[in-house]
């Protein structure tokens, strides 16, 4: 679901070389969840292996990030942990979504049309804990640092990447990181050119967003910026205060400044049936402001075991010839820093 505030964030694009030599922190459920999406036949049907067994991630992951690692690039993914209570509601509105795009893909299917089964299937999507498991087994296998979350996986990368001179940034397509005061947020980590969107394909670049740039230039302090994610609606309330879109919660915070008078507001208009407000913006605000995270993490890059990397690819059925292919990139990695040692 996500934070939709797209519109009035400032962003620039950026070359994937830019960020050789950095180190970024990943919203490993984000980019999970992308995978599982994506990778899939024209159908709908994700990547199986012989035992029908999804694979859809292992693939994402061991691809994608050789192709990272290759560029210079290292990698902190942060796992999500037990979720706020708030955060039920969302979860339930997505359980449901779930169901009504299970009847729409079966109708699909009795029709035979395929476009149709290709798009409901997407939104079927599930990360259960065997694939979290899974990925955090293949990630540590390629000499990825892996970090458990107590609470939000958003929330624990953020205050890695603002506590940590090494971790540049995070890497997630979602904005509510910088509702977590991330000080910069990277979309679009891919070395792919083009993305297929239900419309078609469309052009894509890595983009940087830096949270100092977006507080200045809309003239905002953090908790205004907060004060519109919850105006706009975030996982704790979805859909936020009807009528209110970015632009219209970016024109109250700069009237009303602080989060009490904005929300003050927002009540007056309620009781002239204008707006309506069904959630405690105090608990939300709250847990944007002091989520629960761990500050005894540990930052360690382990080497590549390619032994391992190639048991978990093969137990899933992945072409040998390819999985060696991709290690020839990773030598050369590993060459390319004995030199730069040497040297």
């Amino acid at each position: 679901m996500g934070l939709q505030i797209s519109d009035i964030i400032p962003k620039k694009e950026i070359a994937l070389e830019s960020l050789k030599g950095k180190t970024l922190a990943v919203d490993a459920f984000n980019v999970i969840y992308q995978f599982l999406s994506t990778i899939r036949q024209p159908d709908g049907t994700p990547l199986q292996d012989s035992k029908g067994r999804v694979t859809s991630h292992l693939s994402g992951l061991f691809y994608r990030n050789i192709n990272l690692l290759q560029e210079g690039i290292k990698l902190v993914y942060v796992f999500d942990g037990k979720h706020p209570e708030l955060k039920r509601a969302t979860q339930e509105k997505r359980l449901e979504a779930k169901h009504l795009a299970q009847e729409k893909y079966e109708q699909a299917i009795d029709e035979e049309d395929v476009e149709a089964m290709g798009r409901y299937a997407k939104q079927l999507t599930h990360l259960d804990n065997d694939k979290i498991e899974e990925s955090k087994k293949l990630l540590e296998a390629m000499g990825i640092c892996v970090i458990q979350a107590p609470g939000e996986g958003e929330a624990q990368a953020s205050y890695i990447s603002r506590v940590e001179d090494e971790v540049y940034a995070i890497a997630s397509q979602d904005y509510d990181c910088l509702l977590f005061e991330t000080p910069r947020l990277i979309q679009n980590l891919t070395l792919a050119k083009k993305r297929k969107t239900s419309s078609g394909y469309v052009e894509i670049t890595p983009q940087l967003i830096t949270l100092r740039d977006v507080l200045k230039e809309l003239e905002i302090s953090q908790e205004q910026l907060i004060c519109i994610g919850i105006l706009c609606g975030t996982d704790y309330n979805p859909g936020g205060v009807k009528g209110i879109g970015p632009k219209k919660a970016l024109k109250l915070v700069r009237e009303y400044k602080t989060p009490a008078e904005i929300f003050q507001k927002i009540t007056q208009f309620e009781k002239q049936d204008k707006y309506k407000i069904d959630f405690d913006w105090r608990e939300i605000f709250q847990l944007m402001k002091n989520p629960s995270i761990d500050k005894d993490y540990k930052i360690e890059f382990k080497k590549f075991d390619f032994a391992k990397v190639k048991e978990i690819m093969l137990e899933h059925d992945f072409s040998e010839d390819r999985i060696e292919s991709q290690f020839e990139k990773v030598r050369e990695i590993n060459e390319a820093k004995k030199q730069r040692t040497l040297f």
